[in-house]
């Protein structure tokens, strides 16, 4: 099991007498493989939050509404993690008619995840490969071969077909990127959110990070499309199409704000871990139970998906 401490700080000067409304999503997510063993918000304006959870996706989102003046929002917690491990080669992709429902929307395109324009492409690089982890994994390294890790280089509006045209991003493109190429090849992915651990103090302080969960066999598995951290360090705290669903925070109103601050470690003590890179599949989901009607002939166990075609879109006038 891993355990870890988890704090943010975030700091806001609101500047109209009107005040300004924020949303956030800086809590740690409960699932079945993570717990969050304590936590602590402070606020320094004496407000009430709103506190909910998404129940499809564990997502905890935060709404308050500041006065004018000085935000500062400290959250810490201290999160255990006890990873579903899997072999990768017994891991296949699951057929359109056996998916569960609620994995259907992570097959579609998104904002910023354009697979309907990838296609062609995806199928000439990765249609033959095997239809399971590997090709994925395989997916995964085109990525970090083909686009360059550089901070500052794009914005809020950078989706995947800039990033792959411009080849250069952060974390968050690298992830639009590998989702679009997986949604273009009919295999559900969906973006996650959590902080870097384990990222070269190079590349910066911690800081905020987004990665891969892809569905294979009966669950969402980890995958870190930009390799810049460490997958067994990953808490969970938003989960999405992509970064539009799981913004840190979004802002109603005229405000500046502060670069975060945020601290990641990992507890040593008797039955922890510390995280590092290993051969495993890894999954802070619990599993989905498959689509049952028609899917008699698939074995999630025994073999691969069956090849499917390219997708044809009938749209309203």
């Amino acid at each position: 099991m891993i355990r870890l401490q988890y704090q943010v700080e975030l700091d806001y000067e609101v500047r109209t007498p009107a005040g300004a409304d924020f949303i956030f999503n800086v809590h740690a997510a409960h699932t079945e493989q993570q717990t969050v063993v304590e936590e602590h918000l402070a606020l320094s304006q004496p407000v009430i939050p709103d506190v909910a959870t998404d129940p499809a996706t564990h997502t905890r989102f935060m709404r308050l509404h500041a006065d004018q003046g000085t935000l500062h929002l400290n959250y810490r917690a201290t999160v255990d993690i006890a990873h579903h491990r899997a072999d990768p080669g017994s891991l296949h992709e699951v057929p359109m008619r056996c998916l569960p429902l609620e994995v259907l929307p992570y097959v579609y395109p998104s904002r910023y995840c354009q697979s309907d324009r990838l296609l062609r492409m995806a199928l000439t690089n990765f249609g033959n490969l095997w239809q399971g982890y590997s090709r994925v994994l395989a997916i995964q390294h085109w990525v970090q071969q083909h686009v360059t890790f550089a901070s500052n280089t794009t914005n809020s509006n950078t989706s995947a077909i800039d990033t792959l045209i411009e080849r250069v991003g952060v974390c968050r493109d690298f992830t639009h990127l590998m989702i679009a190429l997986c949604r273009a090849l009919n295999i559900p992915a969906r973006i996650g959110t959590g902080t870097d651990y384990g990222a070269d103090p190079a590349l910066g302080p911690p800081d905020f990070h987004a990665y891969v969960e892809v569905y294979l066999g009966d669950r969402w598995y980890l995958f870190d499309a930009s390799g810049t951290g460490v997958p067994m360090g990953f808490l969970r705290l938003g989960t999405g199409r992509d970064a539009a669903d799981v913004a840190f925070a979004t802002i109603f109103g005229d405000v500046v704000s502060k670069a975060p601050s945020i601290q990641v470690r990992a507890l040593e003590g008797e039955g922890l871990e510390t995280p590092h890179h290993c051969a495993d599949a890894l999954s802070t989901a619990a599993a989905s139970p498959l689509q049952l009607s028609g899917c008699a002939s698939f074995d999630s166990k025994a073999g691969g998906a069956v090849a499917q075609g390219p997708v044809l879109k009938q749209l309203p006038d």
